[in-house]
């Protein structure tokens, strides 16, 4: 257990230092950088769930997933906000934003600067999401039957209902990662995983899911390779009128003969298919970035 467990708290600081490192880039500036990231996040939920894999059963995986969803309720409608006395769930006066400003203070999202929607509160209800993708995985694993799918879909169904009705009282909100949200979006991806474990393990229809794969086993590459060349191309100047090379190719490519809104969703799709292009080489060619 040593090893493995010395392989996830490795696994989990490099991750994290990644998404650090995406943050201060290129500019350095370590009084104002961002800490929190989605990266960081993740490396936490990883760290967690991990450690909750290798010590506990999946029953009290569900009391855990469970217990986090109803506190981080009773946080963000019950306690009174230091400073304002009272409950709140705007975006500037919820407990979540108190505490990232109270621990964090100039060193939260840039076009906030008063909370973060990768803090650190709205990090336990995303460790719940983590802990709804290890359940599903165990029972997609481990339940010995022929009619798996159904139970995907019904704990899927389940899910969805109740975020659904919980939305009613504690509404949805990315940003907060609300209990309602946590339930309404795992409750989807576990339908999907459902549908797709009959098209590609029941029924070996998995062609198209070849630039799945692609991207999938150099997840975490994509992800940071396509963050840093972001930051490049914004700083790179084109012109005298200081248009950013980023600027210059969606507006040179897309705006000229689109709407807005398309040219945003056909700037996006483009990266992704440049990108798309290297990760189908990288695995043509066996070429995995592990960290």
């Amino acid at each position: 257990t040593q090893p493995v467990l010395l392989k996830i708290i490795k696994r989990a600081l490099v991750i994290f230092a990644l998404g650090f490192f995406l943050n201060i880039f290129p500019d350095f500036q370590w009084d104002t950088v961002r800490i929190p990231g989605v990266l960081q996040r993740i490396s936490i939920v990883f760290f967690t769930c991990a450690l909750l894999y290798l010590t506990t059963n999946w029953i009290i995986q569900i009391r855990v997933f469970i217990l986090i969803l109803i506190t981080y309720y009773v946080l963000l409608t019950q306690v009174p906000v230091p400073g304002t006395g009272v409950p709140s769930l705007d975006p500037e006066t919820n407990l979540g934003a108190w505490l990232d400003r109270f621990l964090l203070h100039g060193h939260l999202w840039v076009q906030s600067k008063t909370w973060d929607p990768e803090g650190i509160l709205s990090t336990l209800p995303a460790i719940a999401t983590g802990i709804s993708g290890m359940l599903a995985g165990r029972l997609l694993v481990y339940v010995q039957s022929t009619h798996k799918q159904w139970l995907l879909f019904a704990t899927g169904a389940l899910g969805i209902v109740l975020g659904l009705l919980w939305n009613l009282v504690f509404p949805f909100n990315k940003s907060l990662w609300t209990s309602s949200f946590v339930l309404y979006t795992s409750g989807i991806a576990i339908v999907l995983l459902g549908i797709l474990y009959i098209l590609i393990d029941l029924k070996n229809i998995k062609r198209w899911s070849m630039p799945f794969r692609w991207y999938g086993v150099n997840a975490l590459a994509v992800v940071v390779a396509s963050g840093l060349w972001v930051k490049i191309l914004v700083r790179i100047d084109v012109n005298a009128e200081g248009t950013s090379a980023w600027s210059w190719i969606h507006e040179t490519l897309f705006t000229t003969w689109l709407s807005p809104v398309n040219a945003s969703l056909a700037f996006a799709l483009f990266w992704v298919a440049i990108f798309g292009i290297i990760l189908y080489i990288l695995y043509r060619k066996r070429i995995i970035i592990k960290v």
